[in-house]
């Protein structure tokens, strides 16, 4: 009997019965983290790592039917012996390691192999198939080493306040905001929209430590933030929230910004490679590291990824899936009311 079958559903544990990270209703859902591409409503029940069960509370309904374990924390679903362990990419990310009969699958969801000093980091697990993501699967993408970037973002906002200008950062919510926060603590008061300080909360209330923040409102007084720090979504590039911060200066944090810069996003003023993804090297490490007979490649740049692997010989194979970054601007969007 085969571990893990591909469905429409998403991943599919035949003997488990349960599916995991599915993007439709299912009975029994096993998930890696909390981004909304990986972590949907509809479940009948959840199970997560201990991290991720506020921030799925919060993030689909404070009543869903749902169980937390910590990492390396073993359960027995249906014969199947199911297991978190860390994966580096936010808080409360988890690999999913499965093992049947002997035979062992991890599915890595989405994953960081750098320590960035906040999220429980990442471990690699041996396993006979490895289901890897490959969002920056290109030789081209490189990250900075976390104290070079933060040197960089800091500078950013020194020379800004020298100009009497606010410094807005703009990243994810869930995440990528917490990132941001971390790299940044003690430079000054650090302001926050409230879809990051919901989750802020979420995330404190499992006794971990956040930078501490203040909670930009909608009536807020201009002369409190001028020449602070400001973090909102990417959902309110250009919102009546960002015209009215006195003096803006704007900088979108995310591991594109490595290449695309303000190609992408040309209505900021600077871009800053913040990922919370592998690169390059570190997929190609990880894959190694589990020493896997069969690597099955997802969302990203899969079809590269995985030539690559073959060519290196590690049996390879794209799998499609409804995974992805852009994908959160879905939440981000409901989110910002401002």
């Amino acid at each position: 009997m085969k571990l893990i079958r591909f469905t429409k559903k998403g991943l599919y544990c035949v003997p488990g019965k349960f599916y995991l990270d599915p993007w439709y209703p299912v009975d029994y859902a096993v998930i890696s983290h909390g981004h909304a591409d990986h972590a949907r409503w509809g479940m009948k029940h959840y199970l997560c790592h201990y991290h991720s069960k506020p921030i799925l509370q919060h993030r689909i309904n404070s009543d869903i039917s749902i169980q937390s374990l910590g990492y390396n924390e073993p359960i027995t679903i249906n014969g199947v012996i199911v297991s978190f362990h860390p994966a580096g990419h936010i808080i409360g990310s988890a690999q999913i390691r499965l093992e049947y009969k002997g035979f062992i699958v991890v599915f890595t969801g989405d994953y960081k192999t750098t320590d960035d000093g906040l999220t429980v980091p990442y471990e690699p697990v041996k396993c006979h198939e490895f289901i890897t993501e490959s969002t920056f699967g290109l030789p081209i993408y490189k990250w900075l080493p976390d104290a070079i970037l933060k040197q960089q973002m800091q500078n950013w906002i020194t020379t800004n306040q020298s100009n009497n200008r606010t410094s807005v950062f703009f990243g994810y919510s869930l995440g990528k905001a917490q990132r941001i926060m971390k790299m940044l603590e003690g430079m000054d008061d650090i302001y926050v929209h409230n879809a990051i300080h919901k989750l802020n909360e979420a995330i404190v209330s499992t006794d971990i430590k956040l930078p501490e923040t203040r909670l930009i409102t909608s009536n807020f007084n201009k002369k409190d933030i001028q020449n602070k720090i400001v973090i909102l979504p990417p959902s309110l590039l250009g919102s009546r929230l960002l015209k009215r911060i006195p003096n803006a200066a704007t900088a979108v944090c995310s591991g594109w910004m490595q290449i695309r810069g303000n190609r992408r996003w040309r209505s900021v003023d600077a871009g800053f490679p913040v990922s919370d993804h592998a690169d390059w090297d570190g997929l190609l490490s990880a894959v190694k590291a589990t020493e896997a007979e069969k690597v099955y490649v997802t969302h990203g740049s899969q079809a590269t990824f995985s030539k690559y692997l073959n060519e290196v010989g590690i049996p390879s194979e794209e799998v499609k899936t409804e995974y992805g970054e852009d994908q959160l601007n879905e939440v981000e969007a409901k989110a910002s009311t401002a």
